[in-house]
């Protein structure tokens, strides 16, 4: 497998994947930058996703669990200079986009690809936040955990 060094490797890949690992995909994006979530349902949204074994019913309840606290934060987002809560619906953001169900798709809109820009958003989100210079980039960890995700798929 080639390695990704860009965006457009990375939206190629992603858009090779079928739903399911669309959504396990983008499930390890919102979970890379889980830590900023301050709702418990959101992380555990974000772990249901990740069980293979999780019914449908029990992903919907996810996607619905996600998509509440993402809209609840939605209204505060950009009012203040509260980072870290803009940070947290980014998380829940990318969590909902990962688990959206197959109906709610438009044609072109790739779940992995829009959890990872949210996770994104997120991170930036802390690095404003932050005081030290230490933050990993998040772009760089998601091609690694796509170049993961490919080999450990086979």
């Amino acid at each position: 497998m080639a390695t990704i060094t860009n965006d457009q490797d990375l939206r190629r890949l992603l858009g090779r994947l079928p739903a399911d690992q669309q959504r396990i995909i983008g499930l390890r994006f919102a979970q890379s930058v889980a830590h900023l979530s301050r709702d418990e349902r959101v992380n555990r949204a974000i772990d249901t996703g990740l069980e293979e074994d999780a019914s449908s019913a029990e992903l919907e309840d996810a996607y619905r669990a996600a998509k509440a606290w993402a809209t609840k934060t939605y209204t505060d987002c950009g009012k203040d200079t509260d980072w870290l809560a803009q940070a947290d619906h980014f998380v829940a953001a990318a969590a909902a986009a990962a688990l959206t169900p197959d109906a709610q798709l438009m044609d072109k809109t790739n779940r992995a690809w829009k959890a990872a820009m949210q996770a994104r958003m997120a991170k930036n989100c802390e690095m404003v936040e932050a005081e030290d210079d230490d933050q990993t980039d998040e772009v760089q960890r998601q091609y690694a955990i796509a170049e993961e995700f490919v080999s450990a798929a086979g």
